[in-house]
């Protein structure tokens, strides 16, 4: 029988060796021995396949690094840095939520790199929309998003519409398709964003300088109002009556009751010429027809062709925090990130616009509409995303297509503004 000592002893060896296993799986879960880790955040959920594999090619491509994917979301990433324990590096949607960061100096200079060389000059303005840094160059667009009119080219064709370029022909095209029987668009305002990206957005951008008006409307603060040199109830009255002649007589019966996930279907079965969605709902279309033959165009909003332009959204934008203590292992990944090879192949798999001045062309016939407009920088952001988050700004655009009156919410926008103004 086992002395009492003995036992002990057992215990004692059977306990380290747990805690030495513990320390190991541990230590495994960190990166990998001898490398020094980074945490890389990856906000876009459609492409988590695409840059696993990405990183996990990386980490296989050297001994120096080992990069660990964090794809917990925005709300996470927000409250790491109020913790003081940012991601190293991030590939994040470039939005209002992003700019609190770049305006308080929390993202640090990119300047020197070389993926910032590549950058096209022209996409500085929008991102500019969303604040920067004195003498700071904050993020670097990785992945532009454009989105317009989505059209049925089967519809088109056996009816020999053509692709409409000015106001007058697209009411034209909307007559036609009504008179043999033909929806001309298909719209879901149950879900109050889709009106807001598509309806509003394309209708003002179509018609108004949306930089120009942003810019105005910031330097106005205050003061925004009837009199200002840039107000919403002033410059956004005649895109808004456009949207509704659209909205009150070429849209399906059913559109109030209707969502995003309805008009996809809907849409793939051929019940509407035109929607007014961005490329994300491609692959959902194609879940159902994957056969359809779909393509873009912008939705033109006077009776001058030379003013045709594409709504666009940098949809990932590259940062590296200050606060990371591994800067400069994040910046090699980032000019990983930024090889022409990497970056081309994610933005063609996710239909995307490269940002840099040797991007790759958009082939993809569903989005090869647009890509003249974008190459030419005939391009704008959306109001809709301009406007902070304290503003409602999707449940006034749903209002105004049910009913609402547009010269009474138009003016709430701009009391709105001019109120945050204040309290800013």
């Amino acid at each position: 029988m086992e002395s009492v000592k003995a036992t002990r002893r057992k215990r004692l060896a059977a306990m380290v060796l747990g805690l030495a296993l513990l320390a190991g799986l541990l230590s495994g879960c960190t990166g990998t021995p001898g490398k020094e880790t980074i945490r890389f955040t990856f906000s876009k959920r459609e492409a988590i396949g695409f840059m696993t594999k990405l990183v996990a090619d990386y980490n296989a491509s050297q001994d120096r690094t080992e990069v660990v994917l964090d794809t917990s979301g925005v709300d996470v990433v927000s409250a790491s840095f109020v913790r003081g324990n940012p991601p190293d590096v991030a590939l994040a949607n470039y939005n209002m939520e992003t700019s609190r960061f770049v305006q308080r100096g929390a993202l640090s200079d990119l300047s020197g790199t070389e993926a910032a060389g590549r950058i096209r000059g022209d996409l500085q303005p929008l991102m500019d929309q969303y604040g920067s840094y004195p003498g700071r160059t904050s993020a670097l667009p990785y992945s532009v998003m454009a989105s317009s009119v989505i059209y049925n080219k089967e519809i088109f064709a056996a009816h020999n519409i053509a692709v409409p370029k000015t106001w007058s022909e697209l009411i034209a095209a909307c007559e036609a398709l009504k008179a043999v029987g033909v929806t001309p668009f298909y719209a879901t305002w149950k879900d109050d964003w889709t009106i807001a990206q598509g309806w509003f957005d394309y209708s003002v951008g179509g018609q108004v300088d949306t930089i120009d008006f942003f810019k105005k409307l910031a330097a106005e603060g205050t003061r925004v109002g009837p009199d200002s040199s840039a107000s919403f109830q002033k410059d956004f009255d005649q895109p808004v009556g456009k949207m509704l002649t659209l909205a009150q007589n070429y849209v399906n019966k059913d559109a109030a009751s209707r969502a995003y996930g309805d008009g996809n279907l809907a849409f793939s079965q051929g019940k509407a010429a035109m929607y007014l969605q961005g490329p994300w709902a491609f692959s959902e279309i194609a879940k159902t027809a994957p056969g359809m033959e779909l393509g873009t165009f912008p939705l033109p909003m006077t009776e001058d062709p030379q003013d045709l332009r594409v709504r666009v959204n940098v949809d990932l934008a590259a940062w590296i925090p200050e606060a990371s203590q591994h800067k400069e292992a994040a910046r090699e990944f980032l000019e990983y990130l930024y090889r022409p090879e990497v970056i081309d192949a994610y933005n063609a798999s996710q239909l995307g616009f490269g940002p840099t001045k040797d991007s790759a062309k958009a082939t993809d016939p569903r989005v090869a509409g647009m890509a003249e407009y974008y190459e030419q920088s005939r391009v704008y952001q959306g109001p809709s995303v301009l406007v902070p988050r304290t503003i409602p700004i999707m449940n006034y655009t749903q209002a105004i297509v049910f009913g609402a009156s547009p010269a009474s919410t138009l003016r709430t926008l701009d009391a709105d503004w001019a109120r945050l103004a204040f309290r800013q």
